[in-house]
C-alpha cells in the first residue's frame, strides 16, 4: 500500500499577526490545505491519505475535507507531534495501528502548506522509494550557499553545482524508515528534523527526485502573493 501523510502541524508564527494556521488560509476560494490534499486523493496509486495536524484543529480540518472532497479514498485526521520528527512517528503508529504493513509498503510525507507538488513529483517519488528505499524532492541550489557556523562569520561557501535546495514529498519504504529511525539515539532525535536527513547521518542513501520551482512552501505573507499568482497562472491555462 501507499500511504500519503499530509504533515499540517504548523501554527503559522512566521506569517504575522494571524490566528489562522497558514494551512487554513484561503487560497482561490479554499483553504490551502484543501488544494494539497486534492493532489494525492486524485493520485491513483495513493491508497490512503493521513492529515496530521494541532489537536484543536482536528475536527475544522475534518468538516473542511467532508465539504471539498467527495467520497471515496480513505482520509484520516489525527493529531501531530510537537516536533516534526513527532509528527512523523505519530504517522507511523497510525499506520502499523490500523493496517498491515510489509516491506513494500511506502509512506509519502508531504507539508501542507505546500499546494503546488505535481503528479509527476509524486509518481517519482514513490517509483524511487521502491527502487532505493528513500526519495527526497529537490531543485538545484540557483543561489550561492554560505556557511556560518556561528551567525556571525562565513566558514565556507561550497560549491553551488553541488548544492540542491529541499523541498517535499520525501518517500519511503516504511519498514526501512521505522528501522532507521529506531537506531537514532535520544540526542539525534532532538536534534533532527528532517527525515532524509537521518538517512545520510546512518550512511543510508536517499535518491533525489527533482523538483519544481514553484512546489513553494508558504510560510510568509509574501509567499501568499506568490500562491495566489501561480494559482491564477494554472487557472488561466486550464
Amino acid at each position: 500500500m501507499v500511504f500519503a501523510a499530509i504533515f499540517a502541524g504548523g501554527v503559522g508564527s512566521r506569517m504575522g499577526n494571524i490566528n489562522t494556521p497558514k494551512q487554513y488560509l484561503d487560497l482561490g476560494g479554499k483553504p490551502v490545505i484543501i488544494h494539497t490534499v486534492e493532489k494525492f486523493f486524485v493520485n491513483d496509486r495513493v491508497d490512503e491519505i493521513i492529515v496530521l495536524c494541532p489537536k484543536p484543529w482536528i475536527a475544522h480540518t475534518k468538516s473542511l475535507i467532508e465539504a471539498n472532497l467527495p467520497a471515496g479514498k480513505k482520509i484520516s485526521v489525527i493529531e501531530g507531534g510537537k516536533t516534526r520528527n513527532g509528527t512523523l512517528e505519530n504517522a507511523i503508529e497510525f499506520i502499523n495501528s490500523n493496517y498491515e504493513t510489509d516491506e513494500d509498503t511506502i509512506i509519502v510525507t508531504h507539508d501542507a502548506v505546500r499546494p503546488f507538488l505535481t503528479h509527476r513529483i509524486i509518481d517519482e517519488n514513490i517509483d524511487a522509494a521502491i527502487e532505493y528505499g528513500a526519495a527526497d524532492t529537490v531543485i538545484p541550489a540557483t543561489d550561492t550557499i554560505v556557511e556560518s557556523k556561528d551567525g556571525k562569520i562565513i566558514s565556507s561557501i561550497p560549491e553551488r553545482k553541488n548544492m540542491y535546495q529541499g523541498q517535499t514529498p520525501q518517500t519511503f519504504r516504511l519498514k526501512l524508515l521505522e528501522s532507521v529511525i529506531e537506531s537514532l539515539t535520544d540526542d539525534e532525535k532532538d536534534i533532527l528534523t528532517d527525515a532524509c536527513k537521518i538517512f545520510t547521518i546512518k550512511d543510508k542513501p536517499v535518491y533525489m527526485v527533482e523538483g519544481e520551482v514553484f512546489n513553494i512552501k508558504i510560510t510568509y505573507p509574501y509567499d501568499m502573493k506568490v500562491a495566489y499568482t501561480l494559482l491564477k497562472g494554472k487557472d488561466s491555462d486550464d
